[in-house]
């Protein structure tokens, strides 16, 4: 199984030309399915962004969703749109709402969305404003401290859809864990360095981290590669001998295949 994994693609940064390049790119690549870890478009285009890209490239899409394919619309509402688009569509897969999917023998592949949970850094003396909480429906406008706790229980949130796809990956060898927003400090990259105590609250999802952590020492001979992306920078880090985290990198306007992933020679290839 060869899987083209790209991140934060952005579509909604793309005329028609350029989305039917990005496909086209992704189908020359030889990929036998492709994996998105999130930022796919904003509220109101990706249900047709979604279907188009499935269209266009004619091979199973497996994604995750991020903080970008809320703008201008509320989390819940665009889940259910998604998840009513995956039921109806059998080519797209949003990993949350899936059971494990079996890559190969030995190799299944499990995502959460993620959610900066304001848990690492300076979550209340921070000067940073994102775009989501000005955009994002359930953030708009909260005071901070409101802020802080509506970040800690999406990120709690995430953690729990994660742990219910890891208590499920029965014997499996190797485990593909996708998800949008670095689990761990030191997977967010930007600028060839990991994130500021300013930036962290939102560019890390302390909670998912932890899940994941457990999850690894409890199952020391099962070998976990997160997939991730949010910060834009590209890097890896080893958190324990059977726990590697890979941010992929990005740019607006210029999506691309980050790795492309070879489960029978286990093999990430940038």
């Amino acid at each position: 199984m060869r899987l083209a994994w790209c991140t934060d693609v952005h579509l909604d940064h793309l005329d028609a030309r350029g989305r039917g390049a990005f496909a086209a790119q992704l189908r020359a690549s030889g990929a036998d399915a492709v994996l998105i870890t999130g930022d796919v478009s904003d509220a109101h285009d990706l249900i047709a962004h979604l279907t188009e890209l499935a269209d266009a490239v004619a091979r199973p899409i497996h994604f995750v969703l991020g903080n970008h394919d809320f703008y201008g619309g509320s989390i819940a509402e665009v889940r259910a749109s998604v998840h009513a688009l995956c039921a109806r569509d059998p080519r797209l897969s949003w990993l949350p709402a899936c059971d494990p999917i079996a890559l190969d023998a030995r190799t299944v592949l499990v995502g959460c969305d993620g959610f900066g949970d304001g848990r690492l850094g300076d979550v209340l003396g921070t000067p940073v404003v994102l775009n989501d909480h000005l955009l994002i429906q359930e953030l708009a406008g909260l005071p901070r401290e409101r802020l802080a706790r509506v970040l800690a229980w999406l990120g709690d949130a995430e953690a729990d859809t994660l742990a219910q796809k890891l208590d499920a990956i029965g014997n499996a060898e190797r485990v593909l864990v996708a998800t949008h927003v670095p689990p761990f400090r030191e997977a967010t990259w930007h600028e060839g360095a990991p994130s500021s105590d300013a930036w962290l609250p939102f560019f890390a999802c302390r909670a998912v981290g932890e899940r994941l952590r457990a999850h690894a020492e409890r199952a020391p001979t099962t070998r976990f590669t997160v997939l991730t992306g949010h910060t834009h920078g590209a890097g890896t880090v080893e958190l324990a001998r059977n726990l590697v985290v890979h941010t992929g990198a990005a740019e607006y306007g210029a999506p691309s295949i980050a790795a492309m992933i070879d489960t029978a020679l286990d093999a990430l290839v940038a």
